[in-house]
This record gives C-alpha cells, sequence and structure tokens, in this order.
C-alpha cells in the first residue's frame, strides 16, 4: 500500500488567543507569566505530505516530548509544562488538535511513531524524555523501541498494551467523559459541549473544562460545533464522535483503547511492513520486552485502566520497569 492521503484540521470560524488560555493555567497555579520557556506553535511537514503540528515550549532543542491521550491534543500538558518551564514539545498526533488527518483513519501507536519519530529528527531532538497517557503512552512505547537514539527514558501514564481487555471490563461510570467519544459528532453550541461534558466529569472545574473544549473545538462554516480530532465516529464531514479528557494531564484512554471501536484489519506500515489491528495493543508487549532504555510505568490509585495482573506483566517483561502510583 502505498502512502495514505491526508487532509488539513478542520478550519475553525470562531478563531482564538490558545496562549492566553494557557495564561490562565499559570494563574490558578500561581506561577508567573509569561513562561521563560514560552510556548509557540509549530508545523512540520513530514516526507509523505502529512502536517504534524505541535507546541513547542522555548527555543532550544526539546528535553521532553510530550504524547496526549486519543481524543486529546497538545494543550492536555499546559498545567504540566508551565509548572516546569523546561525545553519542551508537546505534540498534537495525527488526526488531533491543529494535525492533518488521514484517509485511512489509522491513529494507533504503529502509524503514530513513525510520525512522531519523522517530526523529532526534522526538529533535530535527539535523547529526550518522552512521555505520554493513554495513546500517547502506547505510541511512545512503540517509539523507544523502534528508536533509542531518540529517547533516553520513557515514562507511560495509566496504559499498558493490555488496556483493550480493561476497556472493556469498564461502566459507564468509570468511563466518565471518555464516553463523549460515543455521542454525537456536532452540538449547537459551545455551551451545549460545555454543560455536557460538565455533567460527565463532576470532578473537574468548570473553567479547566471551559478551556480544554476550546482548544479541542471548532465552529464549523455552518455554525454547528465540533470536536478537532478525527477518530473511528460514523461517515461525517466534521470531526468524528465525542469528546476527550478535555484539559490537563487527566488519566484516560477514550475508546481507541478500551475494544469497543470496530476492527481495523490488519494495516501496513510505511515502510511496508504488517502491523497489527491498530486497536489492538497488545502486540506492543514485545516492544515493552524489546526496551533499551529505562521505563517508568505511572497509574493512578484507582485506575481501571492499567489492572494488578497489568503491572505483574510490566515486570515480568521489563523486571527493572519502575512503577509510581499516584
Amino acid at each position: 500500500m502505498g502512502d495514505p492521503a491526508f487532509a488539513p484540521a478542520p478550519a475553525d470560524t470562531a478563531p482564538y488567543d490558545e496562549f492566553a488560555l494557557v495564561a490562565e493555567n499559570a494563574a490558578e497555579m500561581g506561577v508567573v507569566w509569561p513562561p521563560r520557556h514560552r510556548p509557540r506553535r509549530l508545523a512540520v511537514r513530514r516526507g509523505c505530505g502529512q502536517t504534524v503540528s505541535l507546541i513547542a515550549w522555548g527555543e532550544e532543542p526539546p528535553e521532553l516530548v510530550l504524547l496526549h491521550g486519543a481524543g486529546q491534543n497538545a494543550h492536555t500538558w499546559d498545567s504540566v509544562l508551565v509548572a516546569l518551564d523546561r525545553p519542551a514539545v508537546a505534540i498534537d498526533l495525527p488526526g488531533h488538535g491543529h494535525s492533518d488527518r488521514r484517509a485511512d483513519r489509522d491513529y494507533g501507536p504503529w502509524a503514530n511513531a513513525e510520525a512522531v519519530a519523522e517530526v523529532l529528527d526534522r526538529i533535530g531532538a535527539r535523547q529526550v524524555m518522552l512521555v505520554g497517557m493513554s495513546l500517547g503512552g502506547a505510541t511512545a512505547l512503540r517509539l523507544a523501541a523502534e528508536r533509542p537514539d531518540l529517547v533516553r527514558r520513557v515514562l507511560v501514564i495509566d496504559v499498558s498494551p493490555a488496556i483493550n481487555e480493561a476497556g472493556r471490563a469498564m461502566t459507564p461510570e468509570q468511563r466518565g467523559s471518555v464516553a463523549l467519544l460515543s455521542g454525537p459528532p456536532t452540538y449547537d453550541s459551545y455551551e451545549q459541549i460545555v454543560e455536557t461534558t460538565l455533567a460527565m466529569s463532576p470532578r473537574r472545574t468548570e473553567a479547566g473544562i471551559r478551556r480544554g473544549v476550546r482548544h479541542n473545538t471548532v465552529r464549523r462554516a455552518d455554525g454547528r460545533w465540533a470536536w478537532r480530532y478525527d477518530l473511528f465516529g460514523p461517515e461525517t464531514d466534521g470531526p468524528e464522535t465525542g469528546g476527550p479528557e478535555a484539559d490537563g494531564a487527566e488519566t484516560g484512554g477514550p475508546d481507541a483503547t478500551s475494544g469497543d471501536a470496530p476492527d481495523a484489519g490488519e494495516e501496513t506500515g510505511e515502510a511496508g511492513a504488517p502491523r497489527p489491528s491498530w486497536l489492538d495493543f497488545s502486540p506492543l508487549w514485545d516492544d515493552v520486552e524489546r526496551l533499551t532504555v529505562p521505563l517508568t510505568v505511572v497509574v493512578g490509585g484507582d485506575s481501571v485502566y492499567v489492572r494488578p495482573e497489568d503491572l505483574e506483566e510490566y515486570r515480568r517483561r521489563r523486571p527493572d520497569v519502575t512503577v509510581e502510583t499516584v
């Protein structure tokens, strides 16, 4: 199969100052704004024609590279990077945020790792601390196994290659706002999206949800509001299905990792090598075993995404893994 076709991220007819909202994160945290490493949006065009968008914090080569979860975007990490104020890059994974979509809709860790590796090569990043949550964490495992020259250590948050199995056992209450991914593709207004997300995320602040929803939505030419990301939803002309854990580094792995989406079948990588269905992360256990860089796994104390048996499998595959529970 040749290179897939790509489509630009959806246009927003209600442009806004994304970094003015990041200043709100800083104010809530009591952190001086602007930071020494100021954020700016960049776009990297890959050799295959796909454009990947990112937020670079500072002018120096990044020490940190951060990958968000399914249905999220680079602003997931705003509060973390405001607090750290270090040279960093937060990437909009393909089909998310401001990055191009794929016609084949393959947004799994195999295709993502290929895209992120090329982006890091093009911006001259080397030996970074690679951090990923949910889908981003799965992507980080693949990337670190394939390209250890780019990565000095990898940290994954609330994800394991068995997350599909864990997801199938979740209740609607455990899914929380992740359940928005199976909701309507468009809404009458921004306020309607905010209200819907608030109802499903009672522990989140309204201010945080408002920021996150704004970062992750567009007002279309017809006046309706839609999510920015493209993720295995019904065939519509707008961003597909539902909504994310909208703001901050929340735990979460939407339906892309919960096993509820239709099976995509076997795919072919850009180098021509077969790879598994992108909705089944279990082959990534082999990548865990192949890692040559230090691995840290962070899980929530009441996480439903990483089960005790998953942590045991991490330890079996990588006896030197560091597990942190928060």
